[in-house]
């Protein structure tokens, strides 16, 4: 069976049990972790963990961050200079872009369509490497998860830690981890 297989299967597996409903939003978080060389081919077969999400019977919308750092600077007083001084975008990395990636994921996670019932599925962390720390922009949206979020993690978990793109020192978080080594910790 081929990895990313592999993966939908452990995942469909999981999603398939019945939900806990009295979950704070970490525990309602599933990290789907993969090697960072898989991101392409996880990406072309997202719809395999679409279909098995509808399956288990559960409502699915995506939510890709690929393009909020680039619409976010886009939309930025004094981008050109930030470009000319990529050192003084810093500080506002640290806050604003933080709390507007944030805002964008709450977005979905808060919509009429994502009930108790569905998965907001989120792909494209990588995108936030250099820019945010993806473990800071789930905390801001712990409290608004109502029924699963996953997230699509390239890197690697190990003792309850996850390190994304394999690159910076994990952080220990709550989600379900679903691996290619462990079939799945469920």
């Amino acid at each position: 069976m081929a990895r990313i297989e592999e993966l939908v299967s452990s995942y469909k597996a999981h999603i398939g049990a019945p939900w806990q409903k009295n979950l704070a939003g970490a525990q309602k978080t599933i990290f789907v972790v993969y090697p960072k060389t898989d991101e392409r081919r996880l990406r072309a077969r997202l719809e395999l963990f679409e279909i098995a999400t509808k399956e288990a019977g559960h409502r699915w919308q995506l939510f890709d961050f690929t393009a909020v750092f680039a619409r976010w600077m886009a939309a930025t007083d004094y981008r050109d200079e930030y470009f000319r001084e990529p050192s003084d975008l810093a500080i506002k990395l640290e806050t604003d872009f933080l709390h507007h990636a944030a805002g964008e994921l709450r977005k979905v996670l808060k919509n009429s369509e994502a009930d108790a019932d569905t998965v907001v599925a989120s792909c494209g962390v990588a995108s936030l490497y250099g820019f945010a720390r993806a473990s800071l922009v789930l905390k801001e949206v712990e409290q608004d998860i109502r029924g699963r979020l996953v997230l699509f993690f390239p890197g690697e978990y190990e003792n309850r830690n996850y390190r994304l793109l394999d690159a910076r020192d994990g952080w220990n978080y709550l989600a379900v981890p679903i691996t290619f080594h462990t079939g799945g910790e469920l």
